[in-house]
């Protein structure tokens, strides 16, 4: 079975497509991943990607009708010589008859890629394909944490932009696991900051912040706080408005990041109006934050941070666990500052 399902091992074989096979189906949950890698694909396998005769588009509801033109497309011979690709994105209609001649007959002179959803193993396309010693199948599959985590490091080295590993921990944490979403987020970043420019905290909370942010400072200085049964209510009570528990972890990583630099800041010697001040702190949650400051240590926020990374995973990994890891994770560590306050 010819199948890579492992997020290196895909991109891997995006980066240098084996050309030994005749068919590529890109498919899988997350959209914007099987676009952005059927588009590498198919332009890796042609001299000129911008050559509309060298990469061919093709609908495949189109191909269902009419299932012989995908193979007299693919079997001919290019009239200026050179490699063709007939790019194909799969509709609703079966285009498995199309396809059967490519993988039975002798070698195509194209190489067909194909762009499709998420399809079931059953699915007579991707059964084919996977049965087929002359097909490769990727699936991309929602992004996790650390697949996150590597695309905002490898985007923001490859445009030259420097960014510490809280500026890293914190973009990773606002994006969501969609890659087309992902990748338009972080070109707004590199964008912003430019060739051989930095990233600070303060640039992706301006950037990436949500217009709603403000409707979660209760919640998160409840939580911080220690004040638990009011952390569980509002968070019970967003949940059920249609708030994203990622989303909500995002910002208490967020917060619980901000935390950790002020108290390295207080210890140091910083006095505090300095650094609420650093920290941009509304002066309606100066008291809230002051208050945290008394009882978050830094070994206390190193904690409160990996539990809120591991909750994060979590609603990456599981999507239906999500309302109860962002629940677990902010009880305990609400529970964590009452039992210090």
């Amino acid at each position: 079975m010819a199948k890579l399902t492992r997020s290196g091992e895909v991109e891997a074989f995006v980066r240098k497509p084996d050309t030994a096979y005749r068919v590529i189906l890109v498919y899988g949950p997350d959209s914007g991943a099987v676009s952005e890698r059927a588009r590498a694909v198919a332009r890796a396998l042609v001299d000129n990607p911008d050559d509309p005769f060298q990469l061919v588009r093709m609908e495949g509801d189109d191909l269902a009708s009419d299932p012989e033109r995908l193979a007299d497309e693919a079997f001919t011979v290019p009239l200026f010589g050179g490699k063709r690709v007939l790019w194909v994105r799969l509709g609703s209609k079966n285009v498995a008859p199309a396809l059967e001649p490519l993988l039975k007959n002798a070698e195509p002179e194209a190489k067909i890629v194909i762009d499709a959803g998420d399809l079931a193993p059953k699915h007579a396309v991707r059964a084919m394909v996977e049965a087929s010693k002359h097909a490769m199948a990727l699936a991309c599959y929602l992004d996790e944490a650390r697949d996150v985590s590597a695309l905002v490091n490898d985007t923001f080295r490859e445009a030259g932009v420097s960014a510490p590993r809280d500026v890293i921990t914190l973009v990773a944490s606002l994006l969501g696991s969609d890659r087309l979403q992902t990748r338009q987020e972080l070109q707004k970043l590199v964008t912003f900051a430019g060739q051989g420019g930095t990233l600070t905290i303060e640039d992706v909370e301006t950037l990436m912040a949500d217009a709603s942010a403000l409707a979660y400072d209760n919640l998160i200085d409840a939580v911080f706080t220690g004040q638990a049964s009011q952390a569980d209510h509002a968070l019970a009570r967003m949940l059920a408005e249609g708030n994203d528990a990622g989303v909500m972890l995002g910002f208490a990583l967020r917060h619980a990041i901000s935390l950790q630099k002020s108290r390295i800041a207080l210890d140091g010697g910083t006095p505090m109006d300095s650094v609420m001040k650093s920290a941009r702190i509304f002066f309606k949650r100066q008291a809230a934050f002051q208050k945290q400051m008394r009882i978050w240590t830094l070994d206390a926020l190193d904690s409160a941070i990996a539990q809120l990374a591991d909750a994060v995973v979590t609603t990456r990994k599981q999507n239906a666990m999500a309302d109860s890891a962002a629940s677990r994770a902010m009880l305990r560590i609400a529970l964590a500052a009452r039992a210090r306050a």
